[in-house]
C-alpha cells in the first residue's frame, strides 16, 4: 500500500486529530496525510498525486463544494466528514459519500481502506 496520499480537510485541530487517527488506525504507516484547513490549502495539496480525501463542507475560506466536484472530476475517491445536514450538499454532488460528525472512527477507517484499496 505504498504511495498512499489521504487528503483531511478540516479546520477544526481536535477533529483533524481524530481523523487522522481513524485513518492512520486502518491504514498504518503506509499512508502519507495531509491535514489542511482551508480551502486554498486543499488545492495546492491537490497539486499531488490523491488517493482519496475527506472534506468537511464549511472551512477556512468557504464551502468545499467546487473542490470537492474537481477532485471527483479527477477520479478521486472523497467522502464529506461534517456535521453539515446532507441536505445542504449540492444536488450534483448528492452521490458523494457523507459521513456525519460525530463520527464513527471505524466508519471513516473502513471507507478509506475500500477506496484505497480499490485503486
Amino acid at each position: 500500500m505504498s504511495g498512499i496520499r489521504i487528503l483531511i480537510v478540516e479546520d477544526d485541530p481536535f477533529i483533524a486529530m481524530d481523523i487522522e487517527s481513524a485513518v492512520s488506525e486502518e491504514l498504518g504507516d503506509a499512508a502519507e496525510l495531509i491535514v489542511v484547513e482551508s480551502v486554498s490549502q486543499a488545492r495546492r495539496a491537490a497539486d499531488l498525486p490523491l488517493s482519496c480525501a475527506l472534506l468537511d463542507i464549511d472551512v477556512i475560506g468557504g464551502k468545499t463544494f467546487a473542490f470537492a466536484a474537481s477532485l471527483r472530476a479527477r477520479g478521486t475517491p472523497l467522502a464529506f466528514v461534517s456535521g453539515s445536514a446532507p441536505s445542504e450538499v449540492p444536488p450534483e454532488l448528492r452521490d458523494v459519500r457523507f459521513v456525519r460528525k460525530p463520527f464513527s472512527a471505524g466508519e471513516l477507517g473502513r471507507f478509506v481502506s475500500k477506496v484505497v484499496n480499490k485503486a
